[in-house]
């Protein structure tokens, strides 16, 4: 599973109070964190206001990067911000997000054509998140297709099917699950993800219900995921389904994590 760490993100609200105080001490503690936690790439997130949102990330990107080798995972709503800040970027990692929206595609893929840069692709349109999985799929194949033309093969995009908050579809999970495997199907080397946490809006025990999706989308073929690498019963209910799955030989990285004290009860 490819890990991209989720706590450096402007929503949520201890990281945008030390954006507004410009806390890089907190900024850099998070990244070292979530590196050392295993994350392969971290989700850089301003979450501000669209007049500071280019200036705001730069500073979040360059504290990351001098703490931190990990790559980014640059994550803006505007795709302008993206291309305003991706020569600020030391390594190539992932562009978050690209969709059907507006003229999200015909900024993206040209500027990271040519590239080592992967994507993070939203089945979603100008009119929101489609209902059904068939609507997904035809949106994906789009993405997809458009991105061939600037030679962006399957194998450098997050296909992200948008999972529902189960609180408001009930088929949420399964409607996941089915875009997942025809997207799969048509496009075998491509990479399917999710932000994890969308799946519990609403839902009390929200760390059960993410631990479980993320079960079952792994079990699946979900490929990575947006989550908190720091959450060691995140990282246990993933490790536990590799083993399960067969993924983990002899389960050496399940057991070796419990010996580092990295998974189970805090001693």
């Amino acid at each position: 599973m490819i890990i991209i760490g989720e706590k450096i993100n402007g929503t949520i609200p201890v990281v945008k109070k030390a954006i507004e105080e410009k806390d890089a001490d907190f900024i850099r503690q998070r990244a070292i964190d979530q590196a050392e936690a295993g994350a392969h790439y971290l989700d850089v997130c301003a979450g501000t206001s669209p007049d500071i949102e280019v200036e705001t990330l730069k500073w979040l990107m360059d504290i990351v990067q001098d703490a931190v080798d990990t790559p980014l995972c640059i994550d803006s709503p505007n795709p302008r911000t993206i291309e305003a800040v991706l020569k600020y970027a030391r390594k190539p990692g992932i562009i978050n997000s690209v969709s059907e929206e507006g003229d999200k595609t015909d900024v993206i893929y040209p500027l990271i054509a040519g590239t080592d840069w992967q994507v993070i692709a939203l089945t979603c349109d100008n009119d929101g998140i489609p209902k059904t999985a068939q609507a997904r799929i035809d949106i994906a194949k789009s993405l997809v297709e458009k991105a061939a033309k600037y030679d962006i093969a399957p194998d450098r995009i997050h296909l992200d099917p948008l999972v529902i908050a189960l609180a408001t579809d009930n088929n949420s999970v399964h409607n996941f699950v089915e875009t997942m495997r025809d997207i799969k199907e048509m496009y075998p080397t491509i990479k399917i993800t999710s932000g994890l946490s969308n799946i519990s809006f609403g839902m009390p025990l929200r760390k059960v219900i993410n631990q479980a999706f993320l079960t079952i989308a792994t079990f699946f073929g979900m490929d990575s995921a947006i989550m908190d690498p720091c959450s060691r019963d995140m990282i246990a209910a993933l490790l536990a389904t590799e083993a399960l799955m067969g993924k983990d030989r002899h389960c050496r990285k399940y057991n070796d994590a419990y010996r580092k004290g990295k998974i189970g009860p805090l001693k």
